[in-house]
């Protein structure tokens, strides 16, 4: 492999020839020979958004020569339109700062109008870094890729579950099955009832996203370093900022206390902790349609899901509830994830926190993964379900709970007496009423009409 030497103010290092990276990444690259998981796709596209804005600023400022901020402008549209992918390789375990990532954009960013112009005429620290800091651009970064991808990803696709879940809670309104508690038989409900539950989970879990997300919209820029804004032009965070917003859509802000913004993730983590919610209600309804779907002759087979691949390579014709457990996996991962982000926003010593990349990382693996795995779910499991009528019938028919709507007509007691004995004696309910004494065949049947249990 041919290779060039680059220069920085550690001395020199070789690298590959065809690369659009420096020195400073070289060294990262090279130091930290740590797992597969690389700096996160979303991460590196609103960064170049931050360099893109801030060349802009400083333009306007006067402070930034305009061919140059031009250069930087395009290169960092390049980047955005994910042409340079191959050019950010550095591992999110390298420095908590991110200090490396941010030279990574620098030294591409600086490299690819170089490379245009046929000089070195923009340098990665004093052009396309001016006024800033990692410490200040980083977390804004952050900010931007998460508000960015549950805006545009996560939360339509909840309003798509949404969507699905009304239409089959319609389709059953008046589909009457029997309800658990505790696992056990409890009284009847009708099916568009019990879809009423997800539903309105999945309502409230974006809701509660939404809600949360004003808290990632105060960006940290302009606090450089330490949160005292030195060395930044007194007008570049707000400027910046409002480009930001104009660009995006989105209702971001300039945090009101920089050294907040850089030291605390607190955002992070009550952001992530409606992601968990979410993840929680997920978990939940996965569990309830694979219970309802168990089967199909020794389950409870109450509805069918559709078939999408062999369940087996042993037992022939079996099939699985792959969507759920998909699903159900995504959520475990997403409740670990939560505490890795918790605990590194805990560990803003003094003015910086330094677990920002393993937040980040955490961060949008589960709003990629709740976005992706919820769509799946709903595309191949929620569309196809389909309710057995019969068999919700007949389990209502043999539940011993419909003896709940006799209490008030002859007590409690009275009532679980008859209930243990239908089940004791394997009687139907009505049989075991009859033979109490306490009521007529007729009474029965107009005291426990399952329609008017509901």
């Amino acid at each position: 492999m041919k290779k060039r030497i680059e220069e920085d103010a550690f001395g020199k290092v070789a690298v590959p020839m065809d690369r659009m990276w420096g020195a400073q990444t070289q060294r990262s690259k090279d130091n930290f020979p740590i797992g597969t998981e690389k700096m996160p796709e979303e991460l590196i596209t609103t960064y170049a958004l931050v360099k893109k804005a801030a060349a802009t600023t400083y333009a306007d400022l006067g402070e930034l020569d305009a061919q140059k901020a031009k250069a930087i402008c395009e290169a960092c549209d390049e980047i955005i339109e994910g042409e340079w992918e191959d050019e950010f390789p550095l591992p999110v375990w390298q420095t908590g700062s991110g200090t490396q990532t941010n030279m990574n954009l620098n030294e591409v960013i600086a490299h690819i109008a170089n490379a245009k112009k046929g000089a070195d005429w923009i340098h990665p620290n004093d052009d396309v870094n001016k006024g800033q800091s990692t410490n200040d651009t980083f977390p804004t970064a952050m900010h931007l890729s998460g508000a960015l991808l549950i805006q545009r990803r996560l939360l339509p696709i909840l309003e798509d579950v949404q969507k699905t879940l009304e239409t089959l809670e319609e389709a059953h309104e008046s589909t009457i099955k029997i309800g658990r508690t505790h696992l056990q038989d409890a009284t009847p409900i009708t099916f568009g009832q019990e879809i009423s539950g997800w539903r309105e989970m999945m309502r409230q879990n974006a809701q509660m996203i939404q809600d949360s997300l004003r808290y990632l919209l105060q960006l940290p820029i302009g606090g450089t370093a330490v949160g005292t804004g030195l060395n930044t032009h007194a007008e570049f965070a707000e400027k910046t900022v409002s480009r930001l917003a104009g660009w995006t859509k989105l209702d971001f802000k300039e945090s009101s206390n920089k050294f907040h913004g850089l030291s605390s993730k607190d955002a992070f983590v009550h952001v992530h902790g409606a992601l968990k919610a979410l993840a929680a209600n997920a978990l939940k309804m996965a569990n309830d349609i694979r219970w309802l779907a168990s089967g199909p002759r020794s389950g409870l087979g109450e509805i069918s899901i559709p078939i999408n691949e062999p369940g087996s390579s042993i037992m022939p014709g079996k099939v699985n509830p792959t969507q759920a457990e998909a699903l159900s996996m995504v959520c475990v991962q997403v409740m670990g994830n939560d505490t890795a982000v918790g605990v590194a926003a805990s560990q803003g010593n003094f003015e910086l926190n330094v677990y920002m990349p393993v937040i980040i990382h955490a961060f949008l693996q589960s709003i990629r993964l709740l976005s992706d795995s919820l769509d799946s779910f709903n595309k191949r499991c929620l569309a196809g379900i389909e309710a057995e009528e019969e068999a919700m019938s007949r389990l209502v028919e043999q539940s011993v709970m419909l003896v709940t709507a006799l209490s008030p007509h002859i007590g409690y007691d009275n009532a679980s007496r008859i209930a243990k004995k239908a089940h004791r004696e394997q009687l139907t309910l009505k049989e075991a009423a009859v033979r109490s004494g306490l009521l007529t065949a007729e009474e029965f049947d107009r005291y426990t009409d399952p329609g008017k249990m509901v």
